[in-house]
């Protein structure tokens, strides 16, 4: 992709998801995610009601009256944005290409993350951590993060989820609260690194897929090749037992993946690159906001 095309596509996706983050998420981001605890503000006199556990009893004495400290939220969160960048992120049969979803989709919770003064990194991973961009402040850097997502050129076609959660839990000291954005297309067993990430962080999971994931139509002998291994395959999708077959196996991935989210405390959203992404997420964050 050429310098002025690079640019042209990262000022699209600025302009459409700054204006959402804006109008729409700021607000809903920031109470879904809350800071990382408490710190000290100021002191001011007692009042009635007041926990006596708050009482700073050194000012108290220099002062013969009771005072007491005022603590508010710690609201700077880092945000983490963890990116599938395999061979099957091309696919796009019914919409855009899931790829471009998950642009869009990163590109807005950065831009609403930095409405709230937050940190943003990205890992970007394969069956490898490709690329890691650690976390940063700013307008400038967000733009950075854009346009590596548009372009970015992975070394393996490969996809292990494991991997990357892995790393967030070793290379991350603080907490973060981290999106893990994947098709889920992944043989590996990613349940117990997930368990362990989300109890570090606060991790959300968002499946962006396709629905020639889930069902495949009938349209004949068809070559079908994997985006990963590169493999190809003849198959008859006018034989009804096929179709079948290939539809079970995406209920039972997509049943695997409830189950391994569930255990581990993980919310979900999985999101169809024919759909408006705008309604999930805010159904994701507002679901939050009530716990």
């Amino acid at each position: 992709m050429d310098v002025n095309e690079l640019l042209k596509k990262v000022r699209k996706i600025e302009i459409k998801t700054r204006g959402l983050s804006q109008n729409i998420f700021a607000g809903e981001y920031h109470t879904a995610f809350k800071g990382r605890g408490v710190m000290f503000a100021e002191v001011r006199e007692y009042q009635y009601g007041d926990d006596i556990r708050d009482i700073d009893w050194n000012v108290t004495a220099r002062h013969n009256k009771p005072y007491v400290k005022v603590y508010e939220e710690e609201r700077e969160l880092t945000l983490m944005l963890l990116i599938d960048v395999s061979g099957s992120r091309n696919f796009g049969g019914t919409g855009m290409e899931k790829k471009e979803m998950m642009a869009e989709i990163a590109a807005t919770l950065a831009f609403s993350s930095i409405q709230n003064n937050d940190k943003v990194g990205v890992i970007f991973f394969s069956d490898r951590i490709e690329q890691f961009i650690p976390p940063k402040k700013g307008k400038k850097h967000i733009l950075r993060i854009i346009r590596e997502i548009i372009d970015f050129h992975p070394e393996s076609e490969g996809t292990d989820i494991a991997v990357a959660l892995e790393f967030l839990t070793n290379a991350l000291k603080k907490r973060t609260t981290s999106f893990l954005l994947t098709d889920f297309i992944d043989s590996h067993d990613y349940s117990k690194p997930m368990e362990v990430a989300n109890r570090k962080h606060d991790l959300v999971a968002v499946q962006v897929y396709d629905k020639r994931d889930a069902s495949i139509p009938d349209v004949g002998m068809v070559s079908l090749r994997d985006s990963e291994t590169g493999a190809v395959r003849l198959v008859d999708t006018s034989s009804r037992k096929i179709r079948t077959l290939y539809d079970k196996a995406w209920y039972a991935s997509q049943q695997k993946l409830t189950a391994v989210t569930g255990r581990s405390g993980v919310d979900l959203a999985s999101i169809s690159t024919d759909e408006d992404f705008v309604k999930s997420l805010l159904g994701l964050f507002r679901k939050r906001s009530t716990r």
